[in-house]
């Protein structure tokens, strides 16, 4: 079984408190026991609600093509640059401490 999300946590919670507050207020029931059955009515009520409430899509996660032979080829160029600028950096001072 899939976890549930949040909003469908939350959906099934509001329809548990305001469907036994509303029911209690109608019926105006006095007896424990009509207590009792508006609670649990409530309750299926509420997972009727947060199982039916469909779950979030994910729009982002189509996979991209893949890129170009020519832009995952390495290149040596870039290397040196990145290599001589740590060079030149590394006689400066941090200024964390």
């Amino acid at each position: 079984m899939p976890r549930l999300t949040a909003a469908q946590v939350s959906y099934g919670s509001a329809t548990v408190v305001l469907s036994a507050l509303a029911m209690l207020l109608l019926s105006r029931t006095d007896s424990g026991a009509g207590v009792a059955v508006i609670g649990t009515a409530a309750l299926l009520l509420g997972l009727l609600v947060s199982m039916t409430v469909p779950p979030r899509r994910r729009t982002g996660t189509a996979r991209t093509p893949a890129a170009p032979a020519a832009a995952r080829a390495h290149h040596p160029a870039a290397d040196t640059r990145i290599t001589a600028a740590r060079a030149e950096r590394a006689g400066e001072h941090s200024l964390r401490r």
